[in-house]
């Protein structure tokens, strides 16, 4: 049936079409064949942009193409007004750019670093620094170092850029799921008016760029969807594609890429179940389904990130300060490292000089001084430790490698390993047995690749590095200990880093180099590894995450008193509270639309609520959940990708509730109580971003609770620290 366009607002708001059907089933029924009917209706109307031109979900005319054009031009421009104003301000480092910044430099200069978070992030940073002139000197020191005359605004706007795409993306988002304007609009109101967003956005971090990436990819995948009457079309084949590269590009920022993957994999499950259960299609024609979606969500994605890491590897060349957070072999191929293009003999023999690395995360060298442990600690016999330093063992004190039944200075469940004994002589104690880890007895060690480990004959204890870092007395070294733990762990593995041997012949360690798959592994259980020892420290201010939907409390970025320029990362309080109002309110909803769907009436929008508003309430809990599984240390910024979600659940749930003043009233006193409503959303995140803008901005004078102070009175929450 053809409507008057002109009609059309006032059609979209007539009270509900309550319909008594014989039982629910059958109301659910009828509505998934009028939503499939319109839906493909609605893919044959797109537009040229992609975007779909003027349906609703009642199958009306609701807005033109080019009026949704410039609303959508429109966000686009707030956007990247409100991410790119003052992008170069504060002229000094701010925050965790004197982490991401650095590692940016490093690219530019190919030195190789180590960070538990995988490259793609820090490497665009460094590619846009290099295009705008950066050349990789700034040191980052600290937080509040000036930049001076470094062109750091390259680096900077990148991220606000990336940054700006994430209200655009969520408006399409929206607008695709829900078939409503409004519910768009009000997605994009609250995203690019949230000071935290703006905040996040503006300055060297990884987080604007992961949240791109997650934009991007729930964008391409809601896109597919809207595909699955057109299969293995060319558009089809796009959005399937991009899907899997935007996965790429999230997980290759960052670990928590994971979630969104979980996202799209259980969309893609829930889609190919549809399939599977569509009669009208064949196994051949299934199989296709299901292969397509193995390469483009699978192979594509894999293949992308290992790329990402091959890159990574071919520009970091050069030895630098991540070298020591890995293995000899993996060091050895880094130019600059005593081990690049080195020789010495390939097997261990006996009278063998040799340094020994262990092989936890940053693990050291077996060491010895001449100094002594302190009285109560131990046997007061000669230190052994394990630091940075490359010292043969027991070439400089003619000590021999010790252990006994006396407590270990730290881990009292370990024992004391000292040097003992004079040239060589000493006691039983003195005995140890190298095995090879993985291998059999009789196995000859290898330099470089060999894993092993010291079993002490006498206790059964084993070589072990706590990465406990003694007291003054130790030198604040790594304290070396006898675990009676036999488990194998990096911990208690060591290998042969140096190797001299007059009697035997050297070869290039060269030959002896890790091939890509090894190192990536490597590279990999090192970042895990990483992650996991990020550990809350004592007194460490960090956050929890029932603090984070209630904006409890924010992240300084920037200064701390009156003279400083002081930017503070917290969320706008009228989105942050409309999101958890929503979070509260939509399963209320849900269940209402539930009865009455039970009662066989049919709420025009229950179904959106239902089945969009799910995919994205199933994104938020996603990407927010798992953090109270983490024992790594938390912060704020960690809530970012939820919070999107929640956005736009926010768009979706309040578009709903305004559209249902039709229930109580009639029009037109309907359609005034609903636009009174708008109004009032609008005016309220207006009003607030006008109060705590400076957060984003940057603040000087008074401090909130001092007089004269320009946020004074907007401390309404304790917490807040501005």
């Amino acid at each position: 049936t053809n409507l008057d366009p002109k009609n059309s607002y006032r059609d979209t708001s007539t009270l509900r079409h309550r319909r008594t059907v014989p039982t629910s089933s059958e109301t659910l029924q009828t509505l998934s064949e009028d939503r499939r009917s319109q839906t493909a209706e609605l893919d044959d109307t797109q537009s040229s942009n992609g975007t779909s031109a003027h349906f609703s979900p009642g199958g009306h005319f609701s807005q033109d193409p080019q009026s949704s054009r410039v609303v959508l031009m429109l966000v686009a421009g707030l956007c990247f007004a409100t991410r790119l104003y003052k992008i170069t301000e504060p002229p000094h480092v701010c925050w965790d750019e004197t982490h991401f910044g650095k590692m940016g430099s490093y690219y530019i200069n190919r030195t190789f670093f180590f960070d538990v978070h995988p490259p793609l992030a820090k490497m665009l940073i460094g590619l846009a620094g290099y295009m705008t002139g950066y050349d990789g000197t700034f040191p980052f020191g600290k937080p509040g170092d000036k930049y001076e005359h470094h062109n750091y605004w390259g680096m900077r706007g990148l991220c606000a850029v990336l940054g700006s795409f994430l209200p655009i993306f969520a408006y399409v988002i929206v607008q695709d799921l829900s078939r409503s304007y409004t519910a768009a609009l009000i997605t994009a109101t609250l995203l690019i008016f949230d000071t935290g967003c703006i905040t996040i956005s503006q300055y060297i971090l990884l987080d604007p760029i992961l949240l791109f990436f997650i934009m991007a990819a729930v964008l391409s995948m809601v896109k597919f969807n809207l595909q699955r009457f057109r299969p293995f079309t060319s558009y089809w084949w796009l959005w399937l594609v991009l899907t899997g590269v935007n996965l790429a590009g999230a997980l290759g920022v960052k670990f928590v890429g994971l979630f969104v993957i979980l996202l799209v994999g259980l969309n893609t499950v829930w889609d190919l179940w549809r399939i599977l259960g569509d009669l009208s299609l064949s196994l051949v024609e299934i199989s296709k389904h299901f292969l397509a979606r193995v390469v483009g969500l699978i192979l594509v994605p894999l293949f992308l990130y290992v790329t990402i890491f091959a890159v990574h590897f071919v520009v970091l060349n050069k030895s630098g300060p991540g070298d020591g957070f890995f293995s000899s072999a993996f060091q050895s191929r880094l130019i600059g490292n005593n081990l690049h293009n080195a020789s010495m003999p390939e097997y261990l023999a006996y009278g063998s000089t040799i340094t020994v690395k262990n092989l936890r995360i940053a693990g050291g060298y077996l060491h010895s001084h001449w100094h002594l442990y302190p009285e109560g600690v131990g046997a007061r016999q000669q230190q052994v430790s394990d630091n940075f330093f490359s010292l043969p063992f027991a070439s400089r004190t003619t000590r021999n490698l010790h252990g006994h039944l006396h407590e270990a200075p730290l881990t009292k469940k370990h024992f004391q390993v000292t040097g003992y004994g004079i040239n060589g002589t000493g006691d039983t104690n003195d005995l140890w047995q190298v095995e090879v880890c993985g291998g059999q007895k009789g196995d000859v060690v290898k330099v470089l690749r060999s894993k092993i480990r010291f079993l002490h004959r006498a206790t059964g204890c084993v070589l072990y590095s706590s990465g406990k870092t003694l007291p003054k007395w130790g030198w604040e070294q790594v304290e070396v200990t006898c675990s009676p733990y036999l488990k194998e762990t990096p911990s208690s593995q060591w290998n042969i880093e140096d190797h001299i041997n007059p009697k035997l012949p050297n070869i290039s360690l060269s030959v002896l180099k890790p091939h890509f798959l090894e190192i990536l592994l490597e590279s990999h259980i090192v970042m895990i590894r990483g992650n996991s020892g990020l550990k809350p420290k004592d007194n460490e201010m960090n956050s929890k995450p029932w603090h984070w939907p209630i904006n409890y409390q924010g992240l300084r970025f920037s200064g701390v008193n009156d003279t400083e320029y002081r930017v503070y990362l917290l969320g706008n309080p009228v989105v942050w509270w409309m999101n958890l109002a929503s979070l509260g309110l939509y399963p209320i909803m849900v269940a209402v639309a539930s009865i009455t769907l039970q009662r066989g009436f049919s709420l025009e929008h229950s179904l959106v609520l239902m089945r969009e508003g799910g995919l994205l309430l199933l994104g938020w809990l996603l990407h927010y959940a798992p953090f109270y599984t983490m024992g790594r240390v938390l912060y704020f910024h960690h809530y970012f990708p939820a919070m999107l979600f929640s956005s736009m659940l926010t768009g979706i749930t309040f578009d709903v509730l305004l559209k249902s003043t039709d229930l109580l009233l009639r029009p037109p006193y309907s359609d005034w109580l609903q636009r009174l409503g708008q109004m009032v959303l609008l005016f309220s995140v207006l009003y607030s971003f006008y109060l705590f803008h400076p957060l984003s901005y940057g603040m000087t004078g008074p401090l909130a609770h001092e007089p004269g102070s320009a946020m004074a009175g907007q401390k309404w929450m304790d917490s807040w620290e501005f």
